[in-house]
């Protein structure tokens, strides 16, 4: 990375700072599931499905908050994504009924979501390097996401036992907001429109004709189920398998720690090989590690290990998917369209995370939902193998011509 120019590393370390600050209190919501269900009497319904809501609203807006940064750069779009979040955190704190809870936690912090996560940042770090340090650019940011949640996951514990649930909120808020002036570090100029370029209609169209875009697309619900219900629920799981609160904590800071090594092997990895092949490994192995962890006894250092192997795995796809999309279509609309293909994670993201409440409460089990994921993964490998890393025509005419 020494052969970046400095105002490419400045935009790659205030990116991944704020990833990390967007995505390190993101993946500890599912900390409040208990305090907020237990205060209030809910069912793990209600709170599973502000949470899914929150992973809906951030999907449905990422295309346009996508296609707004490509066109006006990123630093914008960061700003109001950062005040929406901080907003959204505050008004959860003073949350005491499910409307109450799906508007701040769902509706707002999900807005605040598509404007301070991968599509955008992920796109400006994409125009910022060059195509040979993509990847492995894409996954140091994402990397740092993943350093996020191993910090904020004990944190936010400890704040929740020391203020209590609401005040825990109103702190995380506090934090959020340092994501504005970090904006101030995201120099995103998009490329300046040639002659004969493609409109956005253009490039919606290109996409949306290519059987590879799609693929990736449903390979990325996938994982968006997995992640979501995983992060929401298991350490609601791991409390009724009789295992201390403190155990579901570490297992979601191990997936932390350890996905900052998955994702930036995954980025390097992806420069030198298939980044489609990869995917179909990573998805067959989430499938080995999850069965494996619900047909052995359980017990808490088989919940550490499932930590460590999910953490290896949890956010690789994230620079792979993203480095296909861009070799694919190129980097002038990538936040766009790297939106879309993120729209279809966050639908699997809502079904994971509310499908767990919702069958828990009928059923008493996770058990079902356990099995889908496993069976989701095979679909998914199934689903990336056909893809090839191969240029649209367009792009190959233009190196030609070059």
């Amino acid at each position: 990375m020494k052969t970046l120019a400095r105002s490419s590393l400045w935009l790659l370390l205030g990116g991944s700072l704020i990833l990390a600050l967007s995505l390190g209190i993101r993946h500890g919501f599912g900390l409040f599931l208990p305090p907020m269900s237990s205060e209030f009497g809910w069912g793990r319904e209600v709170f599973a499905f502000a949470i899914a809501l929150q992973n809906l609203i951030w999907g449905l807006t990422q295309p346009f908050t996508g296609a707004l940064a490509d066109r006006f750069g990123a630093k914008r779009t960061v700003l109001v994504g950062g005040v929406l979040y901080a907003i959204g955190l505050a008004c959860m704190s003073l949350a005491d009924s499910p409307l109450s809870l799906s508007l701040s936690a769902g509706l707002l912090i999900g807005m605040g979501l598509s404007g301070t996560s991968f599509s955008v940042i992920l796109g400006a770090v994409g125009r910022a390097v060059p195509m040979e340090k993509r990847s492995l650019a894409m996954g140091i940011a994402a990397a740092a996401g993943s350093f996020g949640q191993f910090a904020m996951l004990p944190g936010t514990l400890g704040l929740i036992s020391w203020l209590g649930w609401s005040a825990a909120l109103l702190a995380l808020g506090l934090l959020v907001a340092l994501i504005l002036p970090l904006a101030a570090m995201i120099e995103d100029r998009p490329l300046a429109k040639q002659e004969g370029e493609q409109s956005l209609s253009e490039a919606l169209r290109e996409a949306c004709g290519h059987s590879g875009f799609w693929l990736l697309a449903l390979g990325f619900f996938v994982c968006g189920f997995q992640v979501v219900f995983i992060g929401v629920h298991l350490p609601a799981y791991l409390v009724d398998q009789h295992l201390p609160a403190l155990v579901g904590t570490t297992v979601l800071a191990l997936v932390g720690l350890f996905n900052i090594f998955g994702t930036y092997i995954a980025g390097w990895l992806g420069g030198r090989m298939s980044k489609p092949r990869l995917l179909c490994a990573l998805y067959l192995t989430r499938a080995v590690v999850i069965l494996a962890f619900i047909s052995l006894p359980l017990t808490t250092w088989s919940a550490y290990a499932f930590g460590i192997a999910m953490g290896l795995l949890w956010l690789s796809t994230v620079p792979l998917t993203n480095g296909t999309v861009a070799t694919l279509f190129g980097v002038r609309n990538l936040s766009m369209l790297g939106g879309i293909v993120f729209l279809f994670h966050q639908l699997g993201a809502f079904l994971g995370g509310w499908l767990g409440g919702y069958l828990f409460d009928r059923t008493g089990s996770y058990d079902l939902v356990w099995q889908i994921a496993v069976l989701l993964s095979l679909l998914a490998a199934a689903l990336n193998w056909p893809v090839r890393e191969q240029p649209v025509a367009r792009l190959r005419e233009q190196e030609v011509t070059a």
